[in-house]
């Protein structure tokens, strides 16, 4: 079985730690130069305003009774860190997805112990970090979101909410959930859904899995096979648009060498990058984690994590990949061997409707021409020929951190392999 865990109003409630006397106040944060809210208290949902507002279309009777906060994203970092490092202390492999998601592997635990599992995870993580939290366990990362949902739309569920694939009770929710408001389907596939009469997760779990992969490809389909109770889904496969962008790989071995860290730091960077520029997106901070072996008793174990904030939202690589590798040199000590990095692009912001602040409105327009242009140029050329084709970065690394490939793809499969990489900057 699988657990999703969500922070509840996550950035309200880092702040809500600090400052106990928002409790049961109306509570925004803001976006970096305090142009819109990126977040809401559920009282401030309440009162009707939608996520993504800018400030000044706010009602002044909403403003009066509002307080609202500029966004910390060290702080949001730094607490997030706190929720992980006390799951990975009380419970299975945790799998951060965002800020403030995480899956955990539950595998070998009965439905009672499930349940009171959850129960008691959900206490030790908000005694611990005052951050309150939802779980919902289920046998696929779909389902287990599904549950999250349940749990925290649902006051009877306490919080946690454990699923079975093939329960009355869980075929009866997926037949009134909206299909786009599943996990990974978006709203013009919604669209499409529709015209073949499938509208609710529960018709698409019941759909003919060739037809709908002959349709709309495997990554659908593996959620159709997800609602059906089997965990198929890589975290990669999910092409949603999203609030935040995580990309991390484990090593093909360990390493404590800096300059690897540092070239899968900037590799997890520039996909990271590339993946928000592919859902029209900008971040306004990145977060960088590495990680030790878990299972290794032998060596010492080190989980450091930092988020820093952009100098502005951009989906631009090159700023990207600098304030990754600043974090990076942030939290690196020697003498650890580390098994995996992670780079998460935080807060993202569909970059048309996106609100400028004094200082970046008088860039030139020209210079944010070029940064566009050139990220597109970066985009075609990998596309075409393969990712990585056209990098950042400077001479090629042996990459002796990348995934060990068990059964690799036929050679005349991927023949940009033998293409040589083109290195920028």
């Amino acid at each position: 079985m699988i657990g999703h865990c969500d922070c509840n109003n996550f950035y309200v409630s880092v702040f809500r730690v600090f400052m106990p006397a928002l409790k049961g106040r109306p509570v925004g944060v803001l976006s970096s130069g305090d142009g819109c809210l990126v977040a809401r208290s559920n009282e401030l949902k309440a009162l009707g305003v939608p996520n993504g507002i800018p400030v000044f279309q706010l009602a002044p009777d909403i403003r009066r009774q509002t307080v609202l906060l500029s966004s910390a994203y060290a702080l949001f970092g730094e607490m997030s860190r706190r929720v992980v490092a006390t799951m990975r202390a009380t419970t299975g492999p945790v799998e951060p997805y965002s800020i403030d998601e995480q899956f955990i592997d539950l595998a070998g635990l009965s439905l009672e112990a499930l349940q009171a599992h959850a129960e008691e995870l959900r206490q030790i993580v908000q005694l611990s970090t005052g951050i309150p939290v939802s779980i919902g366990v289920a046998p696929s990362r779909t389902l287990a979101k599904v549950a999250t949902g349940i749990a925290k739309k649902q006051p009877a569920f306490g919080g946690v909410c454990v699923l079975e694939a093939d329960h009355p009770a869980t075929l009866a929710h997926l037949g009134k959930m909206p299909v786009t408001d599943l996990w990974g389907v978006a709203s013009r596939t919604g669209e499409k859904l529709a015209r073949l009469g499938i509208r609710t997760a529960l018709a698409l779990r019941e759909a003919d899995s060739k037809a709908i992969r002959q349709r709309f490809g495997v990554v659908l389909e593996r959620t159709l096979w997800e609602l059906r109770g089997l965990d198929v889904i890589r975290l990669d496969d999910i092409d949603q648009k999203r609030q935040n962008i995580m990309t991390s790989r484990t090593f093909g071995q360990a390493t404590g060498n800096l300059a690897d860290l540092q070239e899968a730091v900037r590799t997890h960077a520039q996909a990271g990058a590339s993946k928000a520029r592919r859902q029209q997106s900008v971040a306004r901070a990145v977060m960088v984690c590495l990680s030790t072996p878990r299972f290794r008793s032998d060596l010492p174990q080190d989980y450091p994590s930092v988020t820093l904030p952009l100098p502005r939202p951009t989906d631009d690589s090159r700023l990207i990949v600098a304030t990754a590798q600043r974090a990076l040199a942030m939290i690196y000590r020697p003498g650890f061997q580390y098994a995996k990095a992670g780079v998460m692009l935080i807060d993202l912001a569909d970059r048309e409707g996106l609100q400028l602040d004094w200082l970046e409105a008088q860039e030139p327009e020209t210079q944010r021409q070029q940064s566009a242009q050139l990220m597109k140029v970066m985009d075609a050329v990998n596309r075409e020929f393969g990712r990585g084709t056209l990098s950042l970065g400077g001479e090629r690394p042996q990459q002796s951190w990348r995934q060990r490939a068990q059964r690799p793809t036929p050679r005349f499969l991927t023949s940009w392999d033998e293409l040589p990489t083109i290195r920028m900057g």
